[in-house]
């Protein structure tokens, strides 16, 4: 083959057409793997932005749970207070008036 002949055959786009034919299966491979490649980082980011959500509603929820044991406990101590005061004889009553503190 003379070097014209090759470059003809070159340029007609024969030698493409010669591997994309033997490399057929190869080049699927790679495409697929493309595919694969992409979709999978699409979805690990989409997992990714949704356990930070659920990273910020769980702190949100934690420091709910807190306050309310919090509320929990004021509320039971004050209920045990005056139920053994109750039980002792002693008739004490809540004062439910505000309460202002005076500064100088």
């Amino acid at each position: 083959m003379s070097f014209a002949a090759f470059i003809r055959y070159l340029l007609q786009g024969h030698i493409l057409e010669d591997f994309v034919a033997k490399q057929s299966l190869l080049l699927f491979l790679i495409f697929a793997l493309i595919i694969l490649f992409i979709t999978n980082r699409y979805w690990c980011s989409k997992q990714l932005t949704e356990m930070d959500k659920l990273k910020r509603e769980l702190t949100h929820l934690n420091e709910d749970q807190w306050k309310l044991t919090r509320q929990f406990t004021e509320i039971s101590m004050q209920l045990q207070i005056e139920e053994s005061l109750k039980n002792n004889g002693i008739d004490l009553k809540r004062n439910n008036a505000t309460i202002y503190q005076i500064n100088k």
